[in-house]
């Protein structure tokens, strides 16, 4: 078993604490940054627009992540509001992340009078790259973990960062030398898993997938694995006793498979989308509409 309690400040800065969590977020958006821009370039996408777009949807999937997990745990800040918008931050919600960042980047695109499917399928494989990078930063803040177990890799959560089913004695019944199922280290694999998956998917079948696919496959790959790892989660945010991620989860995979099924059979094949041509005048402005690209 594991019995590393990691402290969640990496350094100070003056008087400023820089938290490992922060770090975590910083090196999967750069590792995301990385992987996304792997994909605009084989498939001949503007770098400008995207290096400007990853500013605008990195804010915005923060803000949504930050809104999802304040209502998700309300008991943490409902006496003290200011904990929501100031360090140190307890955590993200990807749900609110990824509905946020997926308005975010519809407006954008469409702005751009660029297909959202087609830039959806190469930022995929990077929210794949962000959650296998950013939920170790869970781990130093001693959170999202599930009920105790005796397995090897079980990891050992401090009295203070107990959720309220495993508090420790006197308020609680559960051991203080305890340890727990890492649901972080769980979804961080399945995160290394997904992004490579995805990545060979585009490589290996770039003829036979439709526009759109990988995104879909996106969805449900992370929408059944939060559903499943649910189960192993107390204290979370219900609706008529069913935890609400689970519900968005099944929502989340039904619409994707209805969508890949639809897609698959009304599109032709092949990722590929034929190249836009830029104004002249306004190389970071909108341009016409092609056949093939918008709207799909």
């Amino acid at each position: 078993m594991i019995d590393i309690t990691p402290p969640s400040i990496a350094f100070q800065i003056g008087p400023i604490p820089v938290y490992f969590y922060g770090i975590c977020y910083a090196l999967g958006l750069m590792l995301t940054y990385l992987v996304i821009l792997r994909g605009v370039r084989a498939r001949g996408l503007n770098e400008g627009w995207f290096a400007n777009g990853m500013v605008i949807v990195a804010i915005a999937a923060l803000i949504g992540g930050r809104a999802y997990h304040v209502i998700d745990q309300w008991q943490l800040y409902k006496d003290d509001l200011t904990r929501i918008v100031l360090p140190p931050y307890a955590g993200l919600g990807v749900y609110g992340g990824i509905f946020a960042g997926a308005i975010a980047v519809i407006a954008y695109a469409r702005y751009h009078r660029q297909s959202f499917w087609a830039w959806a399928d190469v930022i995929a494989p990077g929210l794949f790259a962000m959650e296998f990078v950013a939920r170790w930063g869970n781990f130093f803040n001693q959170e999202l973990y599930g009920p105790p177990t005796t397995a090897p890799w079980g990891i050992a959560i401090d009295c203070a960062h107990r959720v309220t089913g495993y508090l420790c004695p006197p308020d609680g019944t559960t051991p203080v030398n305890a340890h727990f199922q890492p649901l972080f280290l769980y979804e961080s694999i399945s995160g290394l898993l997904g992004m490579l998956t995805l990545l060979w998917l585009s490589r290996r079948f770039a003829d036979r997938l439709r526009t759109g696919e990988i995104a879909l496959i996106f969805f449900i790959w992370y929408a059944a694995v939060r559903f499943c790892l649910e189960f192993l989660r107390v204290d979370n945010w219900t609706f008529f006793g069913i935890p609400m991620a689970q519900l968005i989860s099944v929502i989340v995979i039904v619409v994707s498979v209805v969508l890949l099924v639809a897609r698959h059979r009304r599109l032709p094949p092949g990722l590929s989308q034929p190249s836009e041509p830029e104004p002249a005048d306004d190389p970071d402005g909108p341009v016409p509409i092609e056949a093939g690209v918008a709207g799909t």
